[in-house]
């Protein structure tokens, strides 16, 4: 029986889908007007007129993979393989911090000229009935992505090769600081101090954070910019702002010994523009530089535009030869629904379920069942289905299903005395290969 949550949840997404579908495009424009690389190509499938077959199977699985993705911790890495066929393709939600810059990168070993589509998105809670908003698409020659997140938000990577087009891949993700830290790395220095911390005994809150470094350290440039402000106030002393090229947001330096830069200067990242101190209402603390951001409208938090707590990229620990093969589950083994650490977002699975492994990510594989649920399987607790659980002789004739449903094509009639081995199961079926090593689905009840 399918819990209620699930069909509420199935609902969610079949209206959604649909929506995409009537859409006129499930892409969005870039911000230069421009189509991106898969706009183009989903052009070229509708001018074609291939609405059906593989080319609706395309456009129907670029809309899925928007609704339905997997949920992923950062850093992520996994190594996979897309097949020929229409309806290929992942999505990959995580999420991230303000400030942080994601990065992306995609590598490809395949034949020359095979298509490989990433974009960028910001999805939406189903139960919001939204469709996700595009971002970002991957340079077209590289295949990378960067993009800074200027709100704590969960965003979704979706990657789709072209039509008929087969290759193995290998997809990162990581985030990091998109600002240099203020103070250069050579100089002791930690943060005492955090966003919203109180002051004035609770009648404010602190905007900003305090980075604890030795009298007449270097406050230095965390962007390449232009210097707008260089002024003194009680609350801050001696402070200067800075503007990073391309960006929605102001720099402050406050309660600085002394102001380097002058206004309208143009600095890069690295240039020293003033010497740390306790000017201001710090005059009775320690040296320390004061670090804010402001936006047109608000003070928002630095912390993760400047924190560098880069974290490399897991390594691959299970084998990649089992990528795009039929494997079954062992005693014990949780399908996570998501990749999350500890996440009790599991289903568990009766011994020898079959599953389809369609990619390597650290210790673990993500995999599709034979029904399309995705998750993420430990790699210790699947194996090869090349050792048959049982072989028998049918006792009487009966159909070879194409899927694990009594509606599912006949792939061919066994008939009495045929010899099958059984590999693996799924629910009332079990999947087995014949003499001639065709594969496919019997009834339980029928053998």
């Amino acid at each position: 029986m399918i819990p209620m949550q699930n069909k509420i949840h199935s609902f969610f997404l079949l209206l959604l889908f649909a929506m995409l579908l009537c859409s006129c495009s499930t892409s969005r424009p870039s911000a230069s007007g421009k189509k991106t690389r898969h706009e183009a190509y989903e052009k070229k499938i509708k001018d074609a007129a291939l609405p059906n077959g593989l080319g609706g199977e395309w456009l129907k699985a670029a809309a899925i993979i928007l609704i339905n993705p997997l949920d992923i911790s950062i850093p992520y890495l996994e190594k996979g393989s897309f097949s020929e066929g229409g309806a290929n393709g992942i999505g990959l939600r995580f999420r991230a911090k303000r400030g942080q810059k994601i990065n992306i990168h995609l590598a490809k070993r395949a034949p020359a000229g095979y298509p490989l589509y990433v974009d960028l998105w910001q999805p939406y809670p189903v139960n919001e009935n939204k469709t996700p908003r595009w971002l970002a698409a991957a340079d077209t020659s590289s295949l990378t992505l960067e993009y800074t997140a200027m709100e704590d938000t969960v965003f979704l990577v979706r990657v789709q090769p072209g039509i008929l087009k087969k290759g193995e891949y290998t997809i990162s993700i990581s985030a990091g600081p998109s600002l240099a830290f203020p103070i250069p790395q050579n100089i002791k220095s930690s943060v005492l101090s955090f966003w919203g911390d109180g002051r004035d005994n609770g009648g404010r809150k602190h905007e900003g954070i305090d980075i604890l470094a030795p009298k007449h350290s270097p406050a230095i440039a965390c962007a390449n910019g232009v210097i707008t402000r260089v002024e003194e106030n009680a609350l801050g002393g001696k402070v200067v702002y800075l503007r990073p090229d391309n960006a929605p947001y102001s720099l402050y330096y406050a309660h600085l010994d002394s102001q380097i830069a002058v206004v309208n200067q143009r600095v890069k990242t690295g240039d020293v523009i003033g010497l740390t101190g306790n000017t201001g209402n710090a005059k009775n603390t320690v040296s320390h530089l004061h670090f804010g951001i402001y936006t047109n409208k608000e003070a928002v938090d630095p912390l993760y535009f400047v924190k560098n707590d880069y974290k490399p990229v897991p390594r691959q620990e299970v084998a990649e030869i089992n990528v795009n093969t039929w494997m079954r589950s062992g005693k014990g083994t949780r399908l996570y629904l998501d990749q999350q650490p500890g996440s009790p977002n599991f289903v568990a699975l009766d011994e020898n379920t079959l599953v389809r492994v369609e990619a390597a990510a650290g210790n673990y594989y993500r995999v599709t069942l034979p029904d399309g649920q995705k998750g993420f399987i430990a790699g210790s607790f699947i194996s090869s289905t090349s050792k048959p659980l049982k072989r028998l002789a049918i006792k009487k004739s009966l159909p070879l299903l194409s899927i694990p449903e009594y509606g599912g094509v006949h792939k061919k009639m066994l008939v009495a005395g045929d010899q099958i081995n059984i590999l693996a199961s799924f629910k009332d079926f079990y999947f087995v290969n014949d003499k001639d090593n065709l594969q496919g689905w019997v009834a339980k009840h029928e053998l």
